[in-house]
């Protein structure tokens, strides 16, 4: 997912780390520091379109690198959010960086997680744009309920419940719908979604070209 704003560049004072607060936490995270850049796949690709496979091996050197390499990748697309598939790989797995509407940022990853959306009775649906690193360059609004929950794993098999509001609620959802072979335009119409597919044509090489400059001045 698109980050809304700008990510500052100071050390956050208010941050949630797997869904638990601490004092400060560094705005390019340890992962990021560890990580490798991976190519980002675009709409079209078949990865996007087809439900990823649950994570079995936990606490792997493997599986702490994929999520090394998640992070940076979402730091230098400048992402609120990246799921495994987005970096071509075929798991139920995602990360983020994301801001709510308080002003809270959440930083964590989440392996097979299950959605847990308010009851219609109770939930309220918002209409905002959004974006999608697999998207690139195309921005629409998409319909999703100001609050959710996933529940779901940690790298080292530990359970996890992360909750949601405002846009770290709609990060949750967005994230949650790659793992199942989903795009933010399978929610449009199909004239909203050629909206998407023009502007991403429009200016996907120029979100391309940001992405190098950052990748080469982290020196990645």
């Amino acid at each position: 997912m698109s980050v809304r704003h700008d990510r500052s560049h100071s050390v956050d004072r208010r941050v949630r780390v797997q869904g638990k607060p601490v004092d400060s936490y560094p705005a390019l995270p340890p992962e990021a520091e560890r990580g490798s850049v991976r190519r980002i796949t675009v709409v079209g690709e078949g990865i996007l379109s087809r439900p990823c496979q649950e994570v079995t091996d936990f606490g792997s050197p493997e599986l702490s690198a994929l999520i090394d390499d998640m992070f940076l990748t979402m730091h230098v697309a400048d992402g609120a959010g990246l799921a495994a598939n987005q970096i071509g790989v075929d798991l139920r797995l995602f990360v983020y960086d994301c801001p709510d509407d308080y002003g809270i940022r959440h930083v964590g990853h989440i392996i097979n997680p299950i959605l847990d959306l308010p009851d219609p009775g109770s939930r309220r649906l918002v209409d905002e744009f959004e974006g999608c690193l697999s998207v690139p360059g195309a921005t629409m609004a998409v319909l999703r309920t100001d609050r959710a929950v996933v529940r779901g794993l940690d790298k080292g098999g530990n359970s996890l419940a992360i909750e949601g509001t405002g846009y770290f609620a709609r990060c949750l959802q967005h994230e949650s719908d790659h793992l199942f072979g989903h795009t933010y335009l399978d929610r449009l119409s199909k004239r909203d979604r050629k909206d998407a597919l023009r502007q991403m044509a429009d200016h996907r090489e120029d979100v391309f070209a940001r992405r190098a400059v950052k990748a080469a001045h982290l020196g990645r």
